[in-house]
């Protein structure tokens, strides 16, 4: 279901599920195991999901939901899916969505826990669920909420009419928007730019980021100071600053 592909510090992790890519219990499942091994590999710096063929993922499985019968069971397969995804936003690796297509419903939801979204000027975004009598299920309402703010998330989870990639930029749904052709290749421009860093650094900014959806602002800065404490003494730091005194690239080792 899908293919690792490593080029230098970059792995791209491509989703191969015709004709859809939609996201069956199973996809995830296996989604969940790739990063686990991913999470693990020190070779792997910065990850690029992208899906194979015309979406990057149109959503969930909706043969599935014909299975369920029980509101605890249809808030079971939810909470899974939500499982996913915070493990995805929590990942101590960037990971960089590269859509194109469609990324619709779980498709979105899957896109929005990344933690950077490049996209086709022409893909589709949204969240359709509301056409199905239903609603969004892997904390796509939140997050949703948390890019494009109140009043656009209402107007696009209430009509079900998704946005253009171009119109995701200007939202704040996605950081830079590109012809689909050019598509994949930016976002491992980008990957490789951020792989260039200390993977330390770059791993205490996530953690700082991320800590911030729910701690205060006093305990994050706290953190930050203890953080910068942490990063500072490492081989890593020091490469920095001697790099940049000797007019040099520095070499990250991850130490």
């Amino acid at each position: 279901m899908f293919s690792v592909q490593q080029e230098g510090y970059v792995t791209i992790l491509t989703l191969n599920r015709p004709p859809a890519n939609a996201l069956a219990s199973f996809v995830l499942k296996e989604l969940s195991e790739r990063l686990d091994a991913l999470k693990e590999d020190g070779e792997v710096r910065v990850i690029v999901l992208h899906g194979e063929g015309r979406f990057f993922s149109a959503g969930a499985d909706i043969k599935e939901f014909t299975a369920i019968e029980a509101s605890e069971q249809a808030a079971e397969l939810a909470r899974a899916g939500q499982r996913i995804m915070e493990k995805i936003e929590q990942f101590p690796k960037p990971i960089i969505a590269a859509i194109h297509g469609a990324a619709l419903g779980g498709g979105l939801e899957l896109a929005m826990s990344c933690h950077l979204r490049i996209v086709a000027e022409n893909a589709k975004l949204g969240l359709p669920e509301l056409q199905l009598g239903i609603i969004p299920g892997f904390a796509g309402t939140q997050r949703l909420l948390r890019h494009v703010g109140m009043a656009k998330a209402l107007e696009m989870m209430w009509t079900g009419e998704p946005i253009t990639g171009a119109e995701a930029v200007q939202w704040g749904l996605a950081n830079k928007a590109v012809p689909e052709e050019q598509l994949l290749d930016t976002a491992k421009q980008l990957a490789q730019k951020i792989a260039q860093k200390s993977p330390i650094s770059v791993q205490a900014v996530l953690q700082l980021v991320n800590e911030a959806r729910t701690k205060t602002f006093h305990e994050c800065v706290e953190k930050e100071a203890q953080l910068f404490g942490q990063v500072f003494v490492t081989e890593d730091a020091k490469e920095g600053i001697s790099a940049f005194i000797e007019k040099r690239t520095p070499q990250f080792q991850g130490k």
